[in-house]
């Protein structure tokens, strides 16, 4: 959820090529990549019982910057996120919605339309290797309401639904122990620790589609 895979630098077509080969290309591209539009509807993700999820505009600098700024929400990450970087990660997952189908979404209260922070699927270098993973982010003041592990809930039903991934993944610092109760809430599990040079230690969640469909039927 850190360090972001510098994949997206790669095209479109190049990238899945060489990563979801054995996927088939034009299979990926018609499950991943949507006609781009500015209409509700279509930028629209799903919905819970409380939240909605979409694709974030630039008008949502405002209310992500409540999140991203906010020192104690973001104190896990390397750096602090002013007006710039706050701008730059909406651009950086406009970005991703144009190469992969997905990329870190607003989580909107469905009563209101507020957008109280992001939760969505990027592709993440852990460890080494090029993963898809859930990433979240709620504002301080809509914390411990349940927020995190519905939007990701919905995260992990939409990838599993809607790409080929047969492993999701979350991961982030051992210290970060809401994110990790959080991963653990959608039905991750810990499948790996190790130390990595710019975050300490870290660790890694899973769920398997396997699992999922389990879960789903009431098997886990």
């Amino acid at each position: 959820m850190v360090a972001e895979a510098s994949c997206q630098k790669q095209g479109k077509e190049r990238y899945f090529k060489k990563n979801f080969s054995f996927f088939g290309v034009a299979k990926l591209r018609q499950q991943l990549c949507k006609a781009e539009s500015d209409t509700e509807e279509n930028r629209m993700i799903g919905e819970t019982e409380r939240l909605r999820l979409r694709e974030m505009t630039e008008q949502d600098y405002d209310a992500l910057y409540k999140v991203l700024a906010d020192s104690d929400i973001m104190q896990h990450y390397p750096y602090r996120f002013d007006e710039a970087r706050v701008r730059g990660w909406i651009q950086k997952n406009l970005e991703r919605y144009r190469i992969f189908g997905f990329g870190l979404w607003s989580v909107c209260l469905k009563e209101s339309g507020e957008m109280i922070g992001d939760c969505g699927l990027t592709m993440q270098l852990i460890h080494g290797e090029i993963k898809p993973e859930i990433g979240y982010h709620i504002r301080r003041d809509q914390q411990r309401k349940g927020y995190a592990k519905e939007a990701a809930s919905l995260v992990r039903d939409w990838a599993f639904m809607h790409t080929p991934f047969n492993v999701i993944y979350s991961y982030m610092k051992s210290t970060n122990e809401p994110s990790c109760r959080t991963a653990v809430s959608y039905g991750g599990h810990l499948v790996e620790e190790f130390e990595d040079k710019r975050n300490g230690k870290t660790k890694v969640f899973a769920i398997s589609r396997e699992e999922w469909e389990q879960k789903k039927r009431g098997q886990l």
